[in-house]
């Protein structure tokens, strides 16, 4: 036994650092969205969203560029599964685009609850597109799920508005773009983030002829500020699901509604109504029942294989 502790020391040690710095790493990119989503609704309320897509991607494309160099140019501009990365940037600039167009309007709480129904879609589309078996329990989380975002909607003729309505499509392509990086597991970091910023400085250049106000000197750093954090966001959030269980991390972006609350209250003056408070409860609790439930899932089904390999070596 004396023996042996000390190895099972060291065997377990580094399991529980990397899960920790996972942790972390969720933690501090949700942190960094949060205030970009701050930034960018104080911002888009004097530049059009065109604009804010094209300096803020401009900004994150240099930040990044020490990191495709170090990748290689080559591996970053040649990605595997060509369409599939077309796909997933194009979903990825509208849902941007869509963001800012909608926290534009709405309260960045509100929003944010709207776009936290994404894991919910994600589900539904996993079962129409990739044909993927949903049991009854999850199902039933789904229907929590909607059932949150009616709450948080609170639909009537006037509550029921375009923003509203952008948010949600928002939160849609969110999730089809979830499903569409299920398939691109394989891609590094570095060129996912690449191109996700690309597209979205394409689709800054398409909506430029819908309006520009020229920024001072302070707003264009503000702007360039506004992508770098994306950029970091992004790598914190990928670099997570890589050092920890997806299970463990996943639920630590949740905070984000917390972040909405306290920076919309604090920045903007903004207070969501009691229904927006409870939909974005049922929708978080649909969100970590899923969770909960894809892990059990996966446990079953790993435990199903080793019994299966253990029959046929005897």
């Amino acid at each position: 036994m004396r023996i042996a502790l000390p190895r099972l020391v060291r065997l377990v040690m580094p399991s529980r650092n990397a899960t920790l710095a996972g942790i972390l790493m969720m933690l501090l990119g949700i942190l960094l969205f949060s205030i970009n989503d701050v930034m960018g609704k104080w911002l888009v309320a004097t530049y059009t969203v065109g604009q804010i897509l094209l300096l803020r991607s401009g900004a994150a494309l240099l930040a990044i560029v020490p990191f495709v160099v170090k990748q290689g140019v080559g591996r970053t501009l040649r990605p595997e599964r060509p369409g599939l990365q077309l796909l997933r940037v194009t979903l990825g600039s509208c849902e941007v685009a869509l963001f800012y167009w909608a926290v534009s309007y709405l309260p960045l709480a509100d929003t944010m609850t709207l776009w936290l129904a994404a894991p919910v879609w994600a589900v539904v589309l996993a079962a129409l597109l990739l044909g993927e078996r949903v049991d009854a329990g999850r199902w039933l989380a789904v229907v929590a799920g909607f059932v949150g975002v009616a709450i948080a909607l609170n639909p009537s003729s006037e509550s029921l508005s375009l923003p509203a309505i952008i948010a949600l499509i928002g939160s849609f392509s969110f999730a089809a773009m979830m499903i569409i990086g299920r398939q691109l597991r394989g891609t590094p970091d570095v060129t996912l983030v690449f191109w996700q910023t690309f597209g979205a400085l394409v689709m800054g250049l398409a909506l430029l002829p819908f309006g520009w106000v020229t920024p001072s000197l302070t707003d264009i750093g503000l702007l360039s500020l506004l992508g770098i954090l994306a950029m970091v966001a992004h790598l914190c959030v990928t670099r997570s699901l890589k050092l920890a269980e997806a299970s463990v991390v996943v639920p630590y972006q949740y905070t984000l509604i917390v972040w909405a609350l306290v920076f919309g209250w604090f920045v903007f003056g903004d207070w969501p109504k009691p229904a927006m408070l409870f939909g974005s409860a049922l929708i978080i609790a649909a969100g970590l029942a899923l969770l909960v439930l894809e892990r059990r899932a996966g446990n079953s089904a790993s435990e199903n294989a080793k019994e299966r390999v253990t029959v046929e070596q005897n």
